[in-house]
């Protein structure tokens, strides 16, 4: 879904060759399953059409996208419960 949106280059040229979702240097990867996702780090919703292809997932939980990576993440507790890495290689 999202290997086209990322190889037609959707974010600045600078960032764009870092290959990391657009993020600024030191922030991509910031995040760990089982741990909470950190306060600064920003997450995208997914798009609704790709919502629909997708489990819904339990309530309380949501999934968002950080970088190039689909995670599964509890909405209280920003908790990182699984993870799809690297979407943009798919």
């Amino acid at each position: 879904y999202f290997g086209q949106q990322f190889s037609r280059g959707h974010c600045p040229p600078g960032l764009a060759k870092k290959n990391n979702g657009c993020l600024p240097p030191g922030q991509a990867k910031k995040w760990a399953q089982g741990q909470p996702l950190p306060s600064g780090l920003p997450y995208y919703a997914l798009p609704s059409d790709l919502l629909a292809r997708l489990t819904v997932p339990p309530i309380g939980y949501a999934y968002v996208r950080v970088a190039e990576d689909v995670l599964l993440m509890a909405t209280g507790t920003r908790m990182v419960i699984d993870a799809v890495r690297d979407i943009g290689r798919m």
